[in-house]
């Protein structure tokens, strides 16, 4: 069951692309800042931004075992996908975003609550 988030203003829905887009280019930094900042403030921008965050976290945690795994060359693979997993994944979220619907990420740890 969702919890009924009333409808985002499009400075929320802008806020929210940027924070997944972000993630692309900065890591976990813009998910971070955003949701450390608007968390109290927005339920929606919160919700997105701790999503992002969940997944932005994840992705450091599979970077970190690829580079483990560099040693016997699986790890080039595998920072590969997970690299072409991040833009596809985010461009998802923003489009998303930008139509004022939560989303979700496939296969992420929900570290932060």
């Amino acid at each position: 069951m969702t919890n009924l988030i009333p409808v985002p203003s499009a400075d929320e829905k802008n806020i929210a692309v940027v924070t997944h887009l972000g993630g692309t280019v900065f890591s976990v930094f813009p998910a971070l800042i955003v949701w450390l900042l608007k968390k109290d403030s927005s339920p929606f921008i919160a919700e997105q931004a701790r999503e992002a965050l969940n997944f932005q976290i994840t992705l450091l945690i599979g970077y970190a075992i690829s580079s483990i795994l560099m040693v016997i060359l699986v790890g080039f693979v595998l920072a590969g996908i997970l690299w072409i997993a991040n833009l596809i994944l985010c461009v998802l979220a923003a489009i998303a975003a930008s139509q004022g619907q939560e989303y979700r990420y496939p296969f992420t740890l929900r570290l932060i609550s």
